[in-house]
């Protein structure tokens, strides 16, 4: 990636759950309490470029700042679901760079099923994504309408990265 990457740019702007470990004066606008302390134990959204910053800069040597969370778009129920069924689950609506936050996640967490699941995912829509692609050419030279209703769903919930290959 490239320092001018829209896409890597996008993906770092994306929100991830954090927790505050520690009290941090005049934040509390941050959790809608303009002005106040932050008390520590506070759950907030962050941009991911922020949210990595304070969790490996550390004030003092026992902890961090704040401790990251898994981004609800990576929870235990998304990937069950991707298990089930990676055709099935609109990747766009969880995170329009659903695979960039992914690796990015990946990079600060190890979560050996996460990848193995993510790898997988992107195996088996690839697969669906140069069917519909390969079909959709073969009618709309033929004089057939291009894609059929099921292959419109399925497009519309493809991730940046997705659409790219398209």
């Amino acid at each position: 990636m490239s320092y001018y990457d829209i896409d890597a740019i996008l993906t770092d702007a994306q929100k991830v759950p954090c927790t505050f470990e520690l009290d941090v004066p005049n934040l509390g606008y941050l959790d809608n309490n303009a002005g106040h302390t932050l008390k520590s134990g506070t759950r907030v959204d962050l941009p991911l470029w922020l949210a990595e910053m304070l969790a490996v800069s550390s004030p003092n040597t026992t902890r961090s700042l704040v401790t990251l969370d898994l981004p609800p778009s990576l929870s235990p129920r998304v990937m069950n679901a991707l298990k089930a069924d990676p055709k099935s689950v609109d990747l766009r609506a969880l995170a329009q760079h659903f695979y960039g936050l992914g690796a990015r996640i990946l990079e600060l967490f190890e979560e050996e099923e996460v990848c193995d699941v993510l790898m997988e995912t992107f195996r088996s829509r690839a697969a669906e994504i140069s069917d519909h692609a390969s079909n959709a050419g073969a009618s709309n030279r033929s004089g057939g309408g291009g894609v059929g209703n099921d292959g419109v769903e399925f497009l519309r919930g493809l991730d940046e990265m997705e659409r790219g290959a398209v």
